[in-house]
């Protein structure tokens, strides 16, 4: 996938220097098989639980390559190293534990899937654009909105393709929803309403105890922390305590509003701004918090009102329409608006051009250099707005943004917390 002048892949250019005589067909491409100058060459950091998920959907593409795995986790890595080695029946899946030496080395990679902790998202993702490879990572996918920024500029400047995993903005029910909303089939829009997770907004900042730290090989420990505050080891950070910290997660309303959020501002026609007005609610989680976008519209965040997780609902002058995971198809207000569903997400792919897959989407875009679905600018301001609520409900205190400057109108405290200092040498 790397190109050289003249449009002809510097791979291609290879395999015909020292192309034998007689090549089987599946090298070729013939009976299905994608010939290996077509392949996207794919790497993956740190792939824990829900990165298996992602894993297993991308190498089942033909035209992908998974070829190599860095983890700080020794244990992580070879578990995912088990897995591809059996899907493709072979031992040629490499391992790496430090981020530096994989990116360096491994020019030949295309494109990587970062499924790490939240702290990692952001960076990781700059470092994997910087050494040229193209990004698909798992949400929130920024800590603050300077990480955002960073993210949106670096994959401007080095001209890469950038897939956030909202999932849902490729899946035919909320596309149904979201095409009902831009059709105009709901009136004038006045409310959306964004599911946000149980919890807290307001994550803890206590430590936990410390415990022998494992050898490096076992467990970078450095490594796992990354860009934020060092603190003692402890077990139950790498098996999945980091939730409801402060400097490894995103709170109630991170967790669930990376999704939702994403999927209600791109519905709207705001996948590149802000909400620009906050106000806090008395609940911990922020359930019932009113975000206000610069045309007028709310959003509202709630823990319940779907069957279903990550769900979202719009509501216009001449109906509304729900949508959550496991829905057979959306809610609606009448019959009517659904009576042709089918043709409604068909049209959306025919006006788009894009796969109704997320991995495919961005596999697409690789090759096409077009903007994924789910592209930086979607994260980032999606993923700006849920740290303004966050920021809200910190401070306890009504706040408004400028979405141009990306900073908090006349409240210093506030644009503090937009960026946090991240601990070297991990650093943007």
């Amino acid at each position: 996938m790397k190109k050289m002048t003249g449009g002809i892949s510097r791979r291609t250019f290879l395999a015909a220097a020292v192309a034998p005589l007689i090549v089987k067909a599946q090298t070729l491409g013939r009976g299905g098989a994608t010939p290996p100058s077509e392949r996207i060459i794919l790497g993956g950091i740190g792939i824990g639980h829900r990165g298996r998920h992602d894993l297993q959907w991308m190498i089942a593409e033909k035209d992908v390559q998974f070829v190599a795995i860095c983890d700080a986790w020794k244990q992580r890595r070879e578990s995912v190293k088990q897995v591809v080695d059996r899907y493709y029946g072979n031992t040629n899946c490499a391992m790496y534990r430090d981020i530096r030496e994989f990116l360096a080395t491994r020019s030949d990679i295309d494109a990587v899937l970062i499924t790490t902790g939240d702290r990692w998202h952001a960076l990781a993702s700059v470092m994997a654009m910087r050494a040229g490879k193209d990004v698909y990572s798992e949400k929130p996918s920024s800590m603050t909105i300077a990480e955002g920024q960073a993210v949106v500029q670096t994959a401007a400047r080095f001209g890469r393709i950038y897939q956030t995993g909202t999932q849902r903005l490729s899946e035919a029910n909320f596309v149904a929803a979201n095409e009902l909303l831009r059709l105009g089939r709901l009136g004038k829009v006045h409310t959306v309403r964004a599911h946000i997770a149980g919890g807290s907004a307001v994550t803890s900042r206590e430590w936990a105890a410390g415990q022998p730290e494992p050898a490096r090989d076992e467990l970078d420990w450095d490594e796992w922390l990354g860009p934020c505050p060092w603190r003692p080891f402890n077990q139950r950070y790498v098996d999945g305590g980091w939730r409801g910290q402060y400097d490894f997660h995103t709170g109630s309303i991170g967790e669930w509003g990376a999704h939702t959020f994403a999927q209600c501002q791109v519905a709207l026609g705001l996948g590149e701004t802000s909400a620009v007005s906050y106000e806090p609610v008395a609940a911990a989680s922020g359930d019932g918090m009113a975000v206000r976008f610069a045309n007028g519209v709310q959003m509202v965040l709630q823990q319940g009102g779907w069957h279903g997780s990550c769900g979202v609902r719009y509501e216009g002058t001449e109906g509304w329409v729900a949508c959550a995971d496991g829905y057979s198809r959306p809610e609606v207000s009448s019959p009517a608006l659904l009576a042709d569903y089918t043709k409604l997400v068909q049209d959306y792919a025919a006006r788009t051009g894009r796969a109704l897959n997320h991995v495919r989407n961005f596999f697409d875009c690789v090759k096409s250099r077009q903007k994924t679905v789910a592209n930086e600018m979607v994260m980032h301001r999606s993923m700006s707005t849920v740290h303004g609520a966050n920021i809200c409900m910190w401070l306890n205190r009504k706040l408004t943004l400028d979405p141009l400057k990306e900073e908090f109108v006349g409240d210093a405290e506030a644009n503090r917390l937009c960026s946090r200092a991240m601990r070297a040498p991990w650093q943007i």
